[in-house]
């Protein structure tokens, strides 16, 4: 007999977007029951720690979004560990693997992005690794262990955020590293050519080997059943121990799959995360949510966005109207010593854009314009005072006047026109990769960071 349990908030994902939804939710309604499901069996733990896991082995206690006795002090019945093997949209039910259904008033679908993989030969052979979850991390890390009284080499198929992170976490591990990427540069998805330039300096001085221009044709095999190298679509061969796939995420939308649930890449939101059914709401990496920047919907598979998407997610759940500002894209790095800021559009699209930099010692600015509104920035080097700009393009003030000043070296608050001198204006850089207002609402947010 399938066991049946009727909710009132039924949230599908425990990370970003999940955990904010569940907060605003319960500063609302305080007894309303609140169910939260992930496949994975943990605790809720901030995904860009899994690097800082695999360099470091920093444990799972200090990866944690949240403290142990976060469900139980809010009252949330959490279910880890659980795959969902059918949605009823109709019906507000849900089914689990282990035969259980969920009725719900409410539902988010917080399910996140899922490692895009290549149709590759020898893809599923022994040594070949995402890097996306804790445990891909953990899977890695034993790996490597079994390789301790040798030098491994490892081959990293993409040269986007992923693939960057996971080369870094390596390197600290003392594996040799060979990216290969099928664009022209490293991180083109999110930097500009100087910039990724400047990522690509670093990493080689640690010993990386980038090959851009190229993809992976086939994972080759001189052993039983194990990864011994890879060849390129020029045949060109590398040897290599251990081959990462990291090209990419793609939005985790088959519960949506035959319930009528809008969707292009990923589901279709509305300014309160709604999707085109009133009781179901979406957000983070499965959803298509507003870009301030580019006045549309899009997929901005970033955390900061995740999680204040839920937080107006849960509070819309809740009956309280609230609407979605926008994001978009940014990132906030630091590989090997080398920090750098990006957000919104860091290459213009056409001549119509304007944009103003400056490079010398080391240090890249450059912001670029539309009609006298910042819609992109980049900062390398020297990123203090990011955080202004990236406010000023949030805040869409118009710059015209004193654009120039915006890359200069004594920028500061002081040299803004005094009547747009805000409280939250001037955030600092670790506020700006969370997409939030003061630095201890970040360490609210990235606990362990």
């Amino acid at each position: 007999m399938i066991k049946e349990e009727r909710i009132k908030y039924l949230i599908i994902g425990n990370s970003a977007g999940g955990i904010g939804a569940a907060e605003s939710i319960r500063e609302v309604d305080k007894v309303g029951t609140i169910t939260i499901l992930s496949d994975e069996p943990y605790p809720a733990y901030s995904r860009p720690l899994i690097s800082d896991y695999l360099a470091e082995r920093r444990p799972l206690q200090r990866m944690l979004f949240r403290p142990p006795d976060f469900y139980e002090e809010n009252n949330i019945q959490s279910i880890p560990g659980r795959k969902v093997t059918g949605l009823d949209i109709d019906e507000h039910n849900i089914q689990l693997v282990d035969g259980r259904a969920i009725i719900w008033e409410k539902l988010l679908l917080a399910t996140g992005g899922s490692p895009i993989m290549p149709e590759i030969t020898g893809i599923d052979l022994e040594g070949v690794f995402t890097f996306t979850t804790l445990d891909d991390a953990k899977e890695i890390d034993q790996f490597l262990n079994n390789y301790h009284r040798r030098k491994i080499r490892a081959v990293v198929i993409g040269g986007g955020l992923i693939g960057v992170s996971v080369t870094e976490a390596l390197v600290k591990r003392g594996v040799d590293v060979t990216i290969i990427e099928m664009k022209d540069r490293i991180l083109n998805t999110i930097l500009d050519e100087e910039a990724s330039a400047l990522v690509e300096t670093s990493l080689q001085q640690f010993g990386v080997e980038i090959i851009t221009g190229q993809t992976v044709d086939k994972v080759t095999s001189y052993l039983s059943g194990a990864a011994t190298g890879v060849t390129l679509d020029d045949s060109r061969p590398i040897p290599c121990e251990i081959v990462i796939v990291a090209i990419g995420v793609q939005p985790r939308t088959e519960l949506v799959s035959n319930t009528g649930i809008k969707k292009k890449r990923g589901i279709i939101v509305d300014r309160h995360m709604t999707t085109s059914n009133s009781d179901v709401y979406a957000c983070g990496d499965v959803a298509e949510a507003y870009d301030f920047v580019y006045g549309e919907n899009r997929l901005t598979p970033i955390w900061p966005n995740a999680f204040i998407g839920g937080r107006v997610a849960g509070f819309n759940m809740a009956g309280v109207q609230t609407e979605y500002q926008g994001g978009t894209a940014m990132n906030s790095l630091k590989y090997f010593g080398l920090a750098i800021v990006s957000a919104g559009m860091v290459t213009p699209l056409d001549d119509s854009y304007e944009v103003i930099s400056q490079i010398h010692d080391h240090v890249y600015k450059k912001i670029v314009l539309k009609d006298g509104l910042i819609v992109g920035l980049v900062f390398s080097g020297d990123i203090d005072k990011s955080g202004i700009i990236y406010n000023l393009m949030k805040d869409k003030v118009n710059i015209e006047d004193f654009k120039q000043t915006l890359v200069a070296d004594d920028f500061g608050l002081v040299s803004l026109p005094e009547e747009i001198w805000k409280p939250g204006l001037a955030i600092p850089p670790s506020a700006l990769a969370c997409g939030i207002s003061s630095v201890e609402q970040t360490e609210e947010v990235l606990v362990g960071e």
